[in-house]
C-alpha cells in the first residue's frame, strides 16, 4: 500500500499530466489515504476537472474539496456571454427539452430553472453546464416532476446494479425519500461509486441523490 506522500505525490503528478488543470494555487494534503485540496480555481469547470483527476489515482480511499472559484473579472457583459453559452449547450444536450430550463447569471453564477421528467436530466443540465468557461457557480432549482414510490426506486437500482455487475449491490445501502436516493456503504473502487451514482440518477422518480459511500 502507498504511504500518503507517496499518493500526494501521484495526485501532485496527475494534476501536473492533466492539460485540462491549471495546477498553480492548488494544495495538496493526504493523511489516511483522504485527499484534500485546498485554493483557488478560476472556474467551475477547472473545479471538476481536478476532481476527475484525484479520482483517477490509485489508493485514494476518498477527497475533501475546499477549492474555492475564483469570480475576478466577472461583469455583466460577461454574464450575458455566460448565459448564450448556457443556452446554446443546453440546446445542444441530448435528452433535454427545447425551452424547458430558464437561465439567469449573476456574476458568473448561473441559476437553473424549470421542470423536468427525470433526474437525470436535471443532472445532465448541470453538468453541461458546469463544464462552460467563465461559470463559477451553479444554483440548481430545476424540479423534477411525478411521484416517487420509495421500494420501487431502490429495488430498481438494486436489480440494474445487479445486471451491470459493476459495484457489490448487496454491501450497498439505499435510502429513498421524497425522490431523494442516499447511497452509503463500501465500494472497491470510485468506477464503482460512479456506476452506483448513474443508475441511481438514471431511475424514473429520482429527484436528487446523496453520495455517502466510501472506497476501501
Amino acid at each position: 500500500m502507498k504511504s500518503d506522500e507517496e499518493l500526494r505525490q501521484d495526485v501532485v503528478d496527475e494534476l501536473e499530466w492533466d492539460p485540462a488543470v491549471e495546477e498553480e494555487g492548488i494544495q495538496i494534503s493526504v493523511r489516511e489515504r483522504v485527499v484534500t485540496l485546498e485554493g483557488t480555481v478560476p472556474s467551475l469547470a477547472q473545479k471538476i476537472a481536478v476532481e476527475k483527476a484525484v479520482q483517477r489515482v490509485d489508493g485514494v480511499r476518498a477527497f475533501v474539496v475546499r477549492l474555492q472559484v475564483s469570480a475576478d473579472g466577472a461583469s455583466m457583459d460577461a454574464d450575458g456571454e455566460i448565459e448564450k453559452a448556457v443556452r446554446t449547450v443546453l440546446d445542444a444536450t441530448e435528452g433535454l427539452p427545447a425551452d424547458a430550463i430558464s437561465v439567469t447569471v449573476d456574476r458568473g453564477c448561473v441559476t437553473l430553472a424549470g421542470t423536468l421528467d427525470w433526474g437525470h436530466q436535471r443532472r445532465a443540465a448541470e453538468l453541461a453546464v458546469g463544464r462552460l468557461r467563465g461559470v463559477v457557480g451553479i444554483v440548481n432549482r430545476i424540479a423534477v416532476c411525478g411521484e416517487a414510490n420509495p421500494d420501487e426506486i431502490g429495488a430498481k437500482i438494486l436489480g440494474a446494479l445487479k445486471r451491470r455487475a459493476r459495484a457489490d449491490a448487496q454491501r450497498l445501502t439505499i435510502e429513498v425519500r421524497d425522490g431523494v436516493v442516499t447511497l452509503s456503504g463500501a465500494v472497491h473502487s470510485f468506477a464503482e461509486k460512479r456506476a452506483a451514482h448513474g443508475v441511481a440518477w438514471a431511475t424514473r422518480g429520482v429527484r436528487d441523490v446523496i453520495d455517502r459511500m466510501t472506497v476501501e
